[in-house]
């Protein structure tokens, strides 16, 4: 679903360096790009190639195919089945069935509506053992029987190099093809059709290594022992040396290898011993309003149901006040040091100190959305929502019992007795609704009954740190193991109204090859943190002068201590707490500014190139690219904002708090005039893909 954002004067639209690469005759070209996940949703390859799907169909028409494997569910779903426009492949999918292998065509019913070719695997497993034995002679890779994964791909691969030989076959010379492989699932295909030197220029990207990720869930210290490990020994004791072997050999074999960020590469380039040739990274549909401020005015609409779901479930303990209430929240896959979550509970338990010791009025609500066993719904989070129904129902009835008296006396001329317009019953009514809020438990950490409760990682730190929602605590947590829905009984709201209700969300990722959740949260004009070790941090500290004032809080986990981290981080949100509403709201229209720099349309021509560069390297009488020209895929930096950017060294007082009465007295602020300024002070071009020179202080830091 394109993810929305406002059309307004200060947007930077026009900014982005113009694509000057040559285009591609498309009418003479097919492009197949190849994933578990096409139609299949796993993981964040289900959204990249989702949404890079629009502008690839308005590039390239009816010569853009996606190829996946086929689950009968899915199909049903999410695929129009229809007829392939092109003789050739349909007659390369004949060859298959009638081969006996299931081949299903049709059209994905999402932004661009692809065309999708999925090879049904379970047809095709008798011929399992045959091609292993194809792949064992062809590279010396032998898969396990147990490993149902490394088979189905297999399987796959082997499926679809048999299509690319039949479509081969019928084209001849024109068009030619591209085949674009993603992830370790799609190397089979890619070396089988190298290996049967099937005419045809091949792209491989990896968005995480295997290894990579292994390693990194099992706390090893990653990025300063690169080039230490015995990367063959590391793979075979975690049982993974055949998917290793798959993963590497695609890489070797492709004729351009790509990843999604200057982090990746570096990781790929020991893990896999290969240096990506292209960085692509990774890019969202950007709706955007007629409105101009329109986000946030949604902003302001999601936080009030984020709102109502607190009153109840801090009911009998809502003691805080909601107005100068601040929403924090992660997300993403339960990958507990991988994805932050440790730093990140330990820099809320220093927060809720220094909120303490300052005593600051200001309260931090922070929800965990990252999905775990459960069995069902807390009870007691059930009883919180039903109690705040009930109490918003009762006064809703004593609202318009008051109001009908108070209608009536104004009719006669009269003003009514204050005292006489409710009667004891409705007193009674008031009193048994407020005597039904007390409770004589803290309100529930986690909203559902977790299956691993005394060893689950989030609830163990938790109860190390003590913050159980007590009364004094200023930072209260939320821990959901489930994804959000707007079915959902006790927190209906889907995740993009969620995001857009939130302050700030935290990512403090040890191990994000690229990063969603942070880019979704700018393109929402919603301020995040992420770190130098993420995909979309680098990405950000490449094109931003200063990306804490446009929203972007940078940990440095790369080159700083874990401790030291610990302390940023804790300092980057006290530092947001310690904002008044109004820097907040300056802070949200700068931070949606970005969302043109993750636009696909922008960020598409990384694509462009990768394709272009396969093209000459497989057919160099056809396709031409000087190997010494430098990389057209330029980019640029935002610079800093015009306006003193909402920093505790620059723009925030020494006290601790801001009032809302202090407003009138923030710096001057003139959001159309900023950006404009914005226009013409980008600064020159510059080849994306190249390091920092030095290690940057980040902007904001200050001693904790």
């Amino acid at each position: 679903m394109p993810l929305s954002r406002s059309l307004s004067m200060t947007s930077l639209s026009g900014v982005l360096p113009a694509w000057e690469e040559d285009e591609l005759p498309v009418e003479d070209l097919l492009l197949f790009e190849v994933a578990w996940e096409v139609t299949n949703k796993v993981g964040g390859i289900y959204t990249v190639i989702q949404t890079k799907a629009k502008i690839t169909v308005d590039e390239w028409g009816e010569n853009y195919y996606m190829m996946g494997p086929y689950f009968e569910h899915n199909f049903k779903t999410q695929v129009e089945a229809c007829e392939p426009p092109n003789p050739a492949i349909r007659k390369a999918m004949d060859a298959l069935i009638h081969n006996g292998c299931q081949v299903h065509f049709g059209r994905w019913l999402i932004e661009g509506s692809p065309y999708v070719i999925l090879f049904d695997i379970g047809s095709a497993a008798w011929n399992l053992d045959r091609w292993k034995g194809d792949l064992w002679h062809t590279c010396n890779i032998g898969l396990p029987y147990h490993d149902r994964e490394a088979n189905d791909s297999l399987i796959l691969g082997s499926l679809i190099a048999w299509f690319f030989k039949e479509l081969t076959d019928q084209l001849g010379d024109k068009p030619n093809v591209i085949g674009h492989f993603h992830e370790w699932q799609a190397g089979p295909g890619l070396i089988l059709s190298r290996s049967r030197k099937i005419p045809m220029a091949t792209v491989f990207t990896t968005h995480a290594t295997l290894l990579g990720r292994y390693l990194c869930a099992g706390n090893a210290d990653f990025y300063n022992n690169l080039d230490k490990f015995d990367i063959d020994k590391e793979a075979g004791e975690r049982q993974i040396y055949h998917r290793y072997c798959l993963e590497r050999a695609a890489v070797h074999c492709a004729h351009v290898f790509t990843t999604v960020s200057q982090i990746t590469a570096v990781e790929a380039n020991h893990m896999l011993h290969r240096k990506p040739d292209v960085v692509t990274p990774n890019g969202l549909n950007v709706k955007k309003f007629s409105a101009m401020h329109e986000f946030q005015n949604l902003h302001s609409t999601s936080k009030a149901r984020i709102e109502e779901f607190v009153r109840g479930h801090f009911y009998g303990h809502l003691d805080f006040n909601l107005e100068k209430t601040l929403f924090f929240f992660i997300a993403g896959r339960y990958e507990f040091s991988n994805k932050g979550a440790d730093i990140f509970l330990e820099s809320l338990s220093r927060l809720n100190y220094l909120l303490r010791v300052h005593r600051n009025d200001v309260t931090v609500v922070v929800f965990f959305i990252m999905p775990a066993q459960t069995n069902n719904f807390n009870v007691e989070s059930l009883k919180g929502q039903a109690i705040r129904k009930q109490l918003w129902d009762t006064a809703h009835t004593v609202k318009e019992k008051f109001g009908k008296k108070l209608y009536d006396g104004l009719l006669k001329g009269q003003i009514p007795d204050m005292n006489t317009i409710l009667d004891r019953d409705d007193f009674t009514i008031m009193k048994r609704a407020i005597y039904a809020t007390q409770r004589h438990s803290l309100p529930p950490v986690t909203t559902h009954n977790m299956l691993d409760d005394s060893t689950d990682p989030i609830l163990s730190n938790v109860r190390r740190i003590g913050l159980f929602n007590s009364r004094n605590d200023r930072v209260k947590v939320i821990f959901h193991p489930e994804f959000l829905s707007s079915t959902s009984p006790l927190l209906p709201m889907d995740y993009e109204d969620f995001v857009r209700g939130c302050n700030l969300g935290v990512f403090p990722s040890y191990y994000e090859p690229w990063g969603y959740t942070p880019g979704e949260c700018t393109v929402m004009g919603i301020p995040s943190v992420t770190t130098n070790l993420s995909g979309f941090g680098c990405f950000m500290e490449e094109h931003i002068s200063d990306p804490a004032a446009y929203g972007i809080y940078i940990v440095d986990r790369r080159f700083r201590a874990p401790e030291e981290s610990c302390n940023q981080l804790t300092q980057f949100m006290f530092s947001f707490c310690q904002q008044s509403r109004r820097q907040r709201i300056i802070q949200r229209n700068r931070t949606e500014r970005l969302s043109d720099l993750l636009d696909w349309r922008y960020l598409g021509r990384f694509y462009i190139h990768a394709r272009h560069l396969a093209l000459s390297r497989a057919f160099p009488e056809k396709f031409k690219v000087d190997p010494m020209a430098p990389l057209k895929t330029e980019g640029f930096r935002y610079p800093r904002p015009y306006s003193v950017p909402p920093s505790p060294s620059a723009s925030i007082h020494s006290t601790p708090h801001h009032s809302d009465e202090e407003e009138d007295g923030d710096e001057p602020y003139d959001e159309d005039e900023e950006a404009e300024r914005d226009r013409l002070n980008i600064k020159a071009p510059f080849v994306l893909g190249t390091m920092p020179e030095g290690k940057k202080k980040q902007p904001g830091e200050s001693g904790n």
